[in-house]
């Protein structure tokens, strides 16, 4: 009888065990990088859809340009759509097409020649705002910019400060070219969605 008694507590204790463990590991938090949270947590409040309007001066002539070449492949000389050449900016932004309007930013990035038969730009850039509530906002720009044609429409793909999550697109329409100089003033509207 004893030997059944202990048999039988030995099989309560292992299986008391097994079942122990299982909850354990039925409990337990998986150890990874990610976890879900709410907006509320982060201080996000209601998504709100804004529409900025402002001119780009892409200045690539006289003693102070804007916007410089840093980098050319080996045929960009010989290239219609000058294909390869990379351009450092710091564009002003205002408010009128006029230079000396209100400055309430800078297009901060590259944009590269990335077609062989048009001129078509690869911008990467930020519109870094100095000017009322999005002073110290950001807006970040990744997409193409078939130059000549009429209005280009290019994503937003991210923002900080008031534009944290931000998505949408802006528009970009030629306001002014000069062929000789190669300066451009580009008028934009942006439409992005942030919090």
């Amino acid at each position: 009888m004893a030997k059944i008694f202990a048999n039988a507590t030995s099989s309560f204790i292992f299986l008391f065990n097994v079942i122990l463990f299982s909850l354990t590991l039925a409990a337990a938090k998986p150890e990874g990088f990610s976890r879900n949270l709410s907006p509320k947590t982060l201080g996000l409040k209601r998504e709100k859809l804004s529409h900025l309007h402002f001119y780009f001066h892409d200045i690539v002539s006289g003693s102070n340009p804007t916007a410089v070449p840093v980098a050319r492949a080996a045929m960009t000389k010989n290239s219609f759509s000058s294909f390869g050449l990379v351009t450092m900016m710091d564009d002003p932004l205002t408010v009128r097409p006029g230079i000396s309007s209100k400055l309430v930013g800078r297009a901060q990035g590259i944009y590269a020649s990335a077609s062989q038969s048009e001129l078509s730009f690869l911008m990467a850039l930020n519109f870094v705002f100095t000017e009322g509530k999005y002073n110290g906002s950001t807006l970040s720009i990744l997409g193409r910019n078939s130059v000549l044609s009429g209005i280009r429409e290019m994503p937003v793909v991210g923002g900080s400060g008031l534009f944290r999550f931000a998505r949408g697109y802006a528009q970009a329409k030629t306001h002014d070219l000069d062929f000789k100089t190669g300066d451009a003033i580009v008028e934009y509207n942006v439409y992005v969605f942030h919090y």
